[in-house]
C-alpha cells in the first residue's frame, strides 16, 4: 500500500548494485506512471489488475521493462515538455547502461500490488510486499490529506470476482457513502489489501512479506536478512548507504534517492527509523487511534498488529 516505505525499502535493496531501481510503472499519475518508455501499455486504474485474461495487454510490455529496454519514441510521442525530455534522455542512458552492467529491474510499486501473483507468473518476477502498521500507514495518508479511490477497485470486474469478493459489500457501501471520514476509507484499503496478500504465499514461491517495523528497530541486520533471501550480496556500500538513510534526525531535509546509478528518483526523508516508529500518535487521537485499530483488527492480527505498543 502507498506509505508503507516500498520506496525505502527498494533503494535499500537497488544499493546491492545489481539492481536499477524503476518508480511506479503501474502509477495512474504522471509522473511517475503513463510513460510508455518505460512501460509500453495504457494504465486504466489505480491499482490496476492484471491477470492471464488480459495479460495480451500487458505481457510484451512488463517483459521490455524488465529487460530495461526503454521506447524513447513512445514516450516522447505522449510525454513531451522540458521535464519530460530530460526524463527521457536520463532513462534512455540508464536503461542502456543497466543493461551493459547486467543489472535487474526492480520495480518500486504498490500500485502493482494486485497484479502480483501474474507478474511472478508470467514476468518470472520476484515479490517483496512491505506491510505497515494500519495505524501508522493511515496515519500518514491522513497527513499528506490524500482519500483512497475506491472506486477504481470496483471498476476491475475481473480484480473484484478474482479477489475482492469478501469485501465487495464493504467497498460499494464505502463508494456510495463519498462522505465518510477518509480514515474509515484508508483503513478499509489497508485490510483489503493485506487481506488479499495474505492468499498470496499459495500463488508465489518465495514471497516475502517484510514489515515497516522490523526493519526499522535493526536496520542492517534486518537488511542482510531480506538481501540474503533474495540472494543479493551486502556488501561495505550497501550496508553504509542503509545506515545513512536510517540514522538521520526527524529535522533532516527530504532528500532525492538516487542510489547505485538509478534512472528512477523518490522523495525521502533521512531518518532515525527508530523515532519515526511512533510518529502517528502526534497525528491521531487516542479515539482515532482505536478506530483504525478496531476496522482493521481480522487482517491486522494475521501481521502481529494486535496490540497498541506494536509499532514501538
Amino acid at each position: 500500500m502507498p506509505r508503507t516505505a516500498t520506496s525505502w525499502v527498494g533503494k535499500m535493496l537497488e544499493a546491492s548494485g545489481r539492481l536499477l531501481y524503476v518508480n511506479e510503472p503501474l502509477n495512474p499519475r504522471h509522473p511517475p506512471g503513463r510513460s510508455p518508455g518505460v512501460l509500453r501499455a495504457d494504465v486504466q486504474h489505480a491499482f490496476q489488475y492484471i491477470s492471464e485474461e488480459n495479460e495480451r495487454d500487458w505481457l510484451a510490455a512488463f517483459r521490455d521493462t524488465v529487460r530495461l529496454r526503454y521506447h524513447p519514441l513512445a514516450e516522447l510521442r505522449r510525454n513531451h515538455g522540458p521535464y519530460d525530455l530530460l526524463r527521457a534522455v536520463k532513462h534512455t542512458g540508464g536503461f542502456g547502461l543497466g543493461r551493459l552492467r547486467g543489472r535487474r529491474a526492480l520495480l518500486d510499486d504498490p500500485y502493482a500490488v494486485f497484479a502480483a501473483p501474474w507478474l511472478h507468473r508470467r514476468v518470472g518476477c520476484q515479490v517483496v510486499v512491505t506491510v505497515r502498521d494500519p495505524v501508522a500507514t493511515v496515519s500518514s495518508w491522513r497527513r499528506l490529506g490524500w482519500r483512497p479511490r475506491l472506486g477504481e477497485l470496483l471498476a476491475q470486474p475481473a480484480l473484484v470476482r478474482d479477489r475482492l469478493a469478501p469485501f465487495r459489500e464493504e467497498l460499494e457501501a464505502a463508494v456510495s457513502n463519498g462522505a465518510s471520514d477518509g480514515l474509515e476509507q484508508a483503513s478499509l484499503l489497508w485490510r483489503v489489501i493485506y487481506g488479499t496478500v495474505a492468499a498470496y504465499p499459495r500463488e508465489i514461491a518465495g514471497l516475502e512479506v517484510v514489515r515497516h517495523e522490523d526493519l526499522s528497530v535493526d536496520p542492517v541486520p534486518a537488511f542482510a536478512g531480506l538481501y540474503d533471501r533474495l540472494g543479493l550480496p551486502l556488501g561495505p556500500d550497501a550496508e553504509r548507504a542503509i545506515v545513512k538513510a536510517t540514522s538521520g534526525g526527524a529535522d533532516q531535509r527530504v532528500m532525492r534517492w538516487s542510489l547505485s546509478g538509478g534512472v528512477s528518483r523518490t522523495a525521502a526523508r533521512r531518518l532515525d527509523s527508530r523515532a519515526n516508529l511512533d510518529v502517528w500518535r502526534e497525528r491521531l487521537s487516542p479515539e482515532q487511534v482505536a478506530r483504525v485499530r478496531e476496522l482493521t483488527a481480522d487482517v491486522a492480527a494475521g501481521y502481529g498488529y494486535a496490540s497498541e505498543n506494536l509499532s514501538r
